[in-house]
Formats: structure tokens, C-alpha cells, sequence
């Protein structure tokens, strides 16, 4: 399945997600492994089977084995960030001040550039909706690529992760 395939299945009341969809895909304002990736680290972190099949079946030719990897590793470790840092976020007090005691060693190391990581590490904590981890990765995001691009994560995410929500829906109906 492909990201064509996706859009297909889209129900007619969603139809402005399936044309944002189309044009995101087709975005030039990243890098094609930038806008690989963060649409995969989306799918992933959308929770929806289908959604991340026909996502990383897509970009799969554009994504090295090792982009790939740290695609999913960029999603895996902020789906575990983002809840431990807005809960120190929510809770305030002495855990800001605690060392996390948590093995974070792909963010020193992700396999590709480092600004590619954290862009995609970004569009995850915003669908993951951590403050303390949008702001952290978008400054870094923001000074190396630019305010263009933060936006474009984030367009991103909000498509990618309404597109699960819908087909979730539809799924849901069906029955």
C-alpha cells in the first residue's frame, strides 16, 4: 500500500486530510530523507497499522536502511521521552532537578545528521504533545533549518496523525 492507496481510503468527509496528505508527501521545503523520515516517525507514533504500512511503504526506496532505523529509533525513544518529561512538566517540584535515569544513548548517536534526528524527534513530540521536548527539539530544528521546516514537521504530524484518527473512525463504523 501506498500513500495514494491511503488517500483512497479516506472517507469523503475527510477529504481536506487526503489533500493535505497528498501535498505533504510531495513537500520540497525538507530534504527528501528529512521528509521521509518525519512522515515515518509520524506513522509510527500514530499508532495505526495501516497508516504506518502505507507509510513506510512509500518512502521506503528514499530512506536508507540505516535512515529507516533511525526514523523508528526517533519515534521510540520520544514515545518513551514524552511521557517521562511532561509528567516532570506536570508535576513540577524536585523531578526537574532528578537525573532521568533513563538510557537515551540513540539521541547521541541516531545513524544519520543530527539535525534530521531531532526534526523528526520534534514532529513525534508534538503529536505526542510534550512541551518540555517541542521546545527542546524545535530550538535545535529552528537554528539549523528553520522556522519553514519546524512548521513543516508539524504539518506533518497533525496530517499524518488525523489520517490514523479518521481511518480508526472508519474502521470503527464499518462494523
Amino acid at each position: 500500500m501506498s500513500i495514494d492507496a491511503l488517500k483512497d481510503r479516506i472517507p469523503d468527509y475527510a477529504k481536506d486530510l487526503r489533500l493535505n496528505l497528498g501535498t505533504l508527501a510531495n513537500d520540497v521545503s525538507l530534504s527528501p530523507q528529512q521528509l521521509a523520515g518525519t512522515f515515518v516517525a509520524c506513522a509510527i507514533a500514530a499508532r495505526n497499522d495501516e497508516v504506518t504500512r502505507a507509510v513506510v511503504a512509500q518512502f521506503t526506496d528514499v530512506l536508507s536502511a540505516q535512515a529507516l532505523a533511525a526514523a523508528k529509533s526517533a519515534a521510540a525513544i520520544m514515545g518513551m521521552n514524552n511521557i517521562y518529561y511532561r509528567f516532570v512538566h506536570m508535576a513540577g517540584g524536585e523531578y526537574g532537578k532528578m537525573p532521568a535515569q533513563l538510557r537515551m544513548s540513540v539521541i547521541g548517536n541516531p545513524g544519520v545528521e543530527k539535525v534530521d534526528f531531532e526534526l523528526w524527534c520534534l514532529a513525534v513530540s508534538a503529536i505526542n504533545g510534550c512541551d518540555l521536548c517541542v521546545t527542546s527539539h524545535e530550538k535545535i530544528v529552528r537554528e539549523a533549518l528553520g522556522s519553514g521546516a519546524v512548521q513543516t514537521a508539524a504539518r506533518i504530524a497533525a496530517v499524518v496523525h488525523a489520517v490514523a484518527v479518521t481511518l480508526e473512525a472508519a474502521v470503527a463504523l464499518e462494523d
